[in-house]
């Protein structure tokens, strides 16, 4: 379990680390959840958004290609493959000695998503930027570095993972979250997915209320409150899911920051909602 210190870095912190012996790989991950861009036309551009300026030395990541695998029957942001994620994770210069630390444009959930990536992968030292580029206080760089080759080699399974059946089985067992919007929970809406509502038995907890107006955590005992009030507070265990597993991983994040270990069911409500056999609920409450 990562205490608040080790999953997320101030902007004043990370200046400093990037100036000590061992200064951590950074990596820009600026991705946004585009309607557009599940429709199959032009959405949010992280690459372009990252060739405008990024934090010196930072390597882009490409959610969609290296974070995650081709939408299908598993989701819309299934895991990757390992193979693909580590040659990726090495060509930014990711090794196991080294400390990483993750930002996006400020939102924090696709950072989070490879927070979660690389610590389910077995690196044990990765943090995000809290509140990602807006946070950063130094100048920004277009150029594009070219680090020396990492030796990091994924080891799949040093932190939770849930599938459509487990996630199932927590609702009734243990706690589990639904990180989206509420609406999108009691199913008035579903821009995305086959079908609105939320997994029998899951509490509704909007991973944005996990932050303030400058997208930064609350603080470690504030979110320990929140997530007392939902009945999640480490016993029993506690279970993650979203749209597509990256809204999600942004909630056990928080989760990290307020000291609670958390498993994230990746496949999301994309993936459950796209059986017409799984059950749906709908409203504000769990059942």
């Amino acid at each position: 379990m990562h205490g608040a210190m080790k999953a997320i870095i101030t902007a004043s912190q990370l200046a400093d680390d990037l100036t000590g012996d061992n200064p951590p790989v950074l990596l820009d991950v600026r991705w946004q959840l585009s309607v557009a861009k599940a429709a199959g036309e032009p959405g949010f551009d992280g690459r372009a958004e990252y060739a405008a300026g990024h934090v010196p030395g930072a390597v882009f990541v490409d959610l969609d290609e290296e974070l995650a695998s081709a939408p299908g029957e598993r989701g819309r942001h299934p895991l990757p493959d390992t193979a693909v994620f580590g040659t990726a994770m090495r060509r930014a210069g990711v090794s196991a000695a080294r400390p990483v630390v993750v930002y996006d444009g400020g939102q924090g959930w696709a950072a989070a998503r490879a927070w979660w990536l690389l610590r389910w992968a077995g690196h044990p030292d990765v943090r995000v930027l809290d509140g990602g580029l807006p946070a950063w206080e130094g100048p920004l760089s277009t150029d594009v570095p070219a680090p020396a080759e990492g030796d990091f080699e994924p080891a799949p399974g040093a932190v939770g993972l849930l599938d459509a059946n487990g996630a199932a089985a927590l609702a009734r067992s243990g706690v589990l979250l639904d990180a989206r919007a509420g609406e999108r929970y009691r199913g008035d809406v579903e821009p995305i997915d086959r079908v609105g509502g939320h997994i029998p038995g899951a509490v509704s907890a909007p991973t944005n209320e996990n932050v303030g107006p400058d997208g930064r955590f609350l603080p470690a005992g504030d979110l320990r409150a929140r997530f007392a009030s939902l009945g999640a507070s480490g016993e029993p265990e506690v279970g993650v899911y979203c749209g597509s597993g990256v809204s999600g991983a942004h909630e056990v994040l928080a989760l990290a920051v307020a000291g609670i270990p958390a498993a994230l069911y990746v496949g999301s409500w994309s993936e459950w909602s796209s059986d017409p056999s799984r059950p749906v609920a709908v409203g504000p409450d769990p059942q």
